[in-house]
């Protein structure tokens, strides 16, 4: 039979180790966020066992298109929500550094916030144009339209934001291209973004200024002039392309500054509100990794609230 002393100190131990669990599962609530299925997913399962993910937590392969839901306290929350699309090229999404810390910093602030995984195209291989991250921002925007009410979302102050040659050109595409739809949409629910924040963004598909290898995963190996011309979004700007704050760094080697100059002339002369920030230095990746967040977040968190309620 245990003694007194046995069973206090078994129920001390059981009592930490309940805590333990408790504070593991509050850790686990406060990093890993509801991540929900962009379509059913009888249409797009994927395969787990194909999804690829590299020792910097960069994703590839394929996969369920999801959006992994920000959503902050009631009490704090402004009403916009923002979907955030990481860069990487078309080739694999850079979610540990511009996704989920991003998704974070606006939910501090009662911004709601969604790291949108959108598939990624595979035009190389088919030898033709692939839309399909165009067409799951699409149904990112159509699903929050729909939903945004019963998590606190004003929807009309829903917003993307999209990082380098994958994520920036495919925001971008969203806020040209909404009027060509490549989801089913009965109720004709709109999918053009009430806002755009782009971050060192590719823009073009042109030689002179486009990634040619995020080029040949979007548009194929050997695309013709008019479609290049159609996704290089300089030339898709019309007086409806949503507003844009954009922020580049002057010395990126990988995405040329000329993207942003461009496409803020272009918003200016169709009289779209655009706000440009170039920063001397910061290279490519620089707003995500090498400049600290307060210097550049609280842009993005001043520019949705001044945008969204005016769009």
């Amino acid at each position: 039979m245990s003694s007194p002393l046995t069973n206090k100190k078994f129920l001390l131990l059981l009592t930490k180790a309940f805590l333990s669990i408790g504070m593991l599962c509050i850790c686990d609530a406060c990093a890993g966020q509801l991540e929900i299925q962009l379509y059913d997913s009888s249409l797009y399962p994927g395969d787990k066992n194909k999804e690829k993910i590299d020792a910097s937590g960069n994703i590839s392969g394929d996969y369920s298109p999801t959006l992994t839901m920000y959503l902050p306290d009631k009490k704090k929350a402004t009403g916009a929500a923002v979907i955030i699309c990481p860069g990487g090229g078309y080739s694999s999404l850079v979610i540990r550094t511009e996704g989920y810390p991003i998704a974070e910093y606006f939910v501090k602030e009662g911004i709601a916030a969604f790291v949108l995984k959108y598939r990624l195209p595979k035009a190389d291989i088919y030898g033709h144009e692939d839309l399909t991250p165009l067409r799951d921002a699409q149904q990112a925007i159509k699903k929050l339209r729909e939903q945004g009410k019963s998590w606190n979302i004003d929807t009309a102050q829903i917003g993307m934001m999209g990082f380098s040659a994958g994520g920036g050109h495919l925001v971008a595409t969203t806020g040209t291209h909404f009027n060509s739809l490549l989801i089913p949409n009965k109720e004709n629910i709109s999918v053009r973004p009430n806002f755009m924040i782009l971050v060192y963004p590719v823009i073009s598909m042109s030689d002179s200024l486009g990634n040619a290898k995020s080029r040949m995963k979007f548009l194929g190996n050997n695309p013709s002039e008019e479609l290049i011309r159609l996704y290089s979004n300089e030339w898709q700007v019309t007086e409806q392309t949503s507003p844009a704050l954009i922020l580049h760094s002057a010395d990126d080697k990988v995405v040329k500054v000329a993207n942003c100059l461009l496409f803020y002339k272009a918003l200016l002369d169709h009289h779209v509100p655009a706000e440009l920030h170039i920063y001397p230095y910061g290279g490519h990746g620089g707003f995500a990794l090498n400049i600290p967040k307060d210097q550049w977040m609280n842009l993005c968190v001043r520019w949705i609230d001044y945008i969204a309620k005016k769009d």
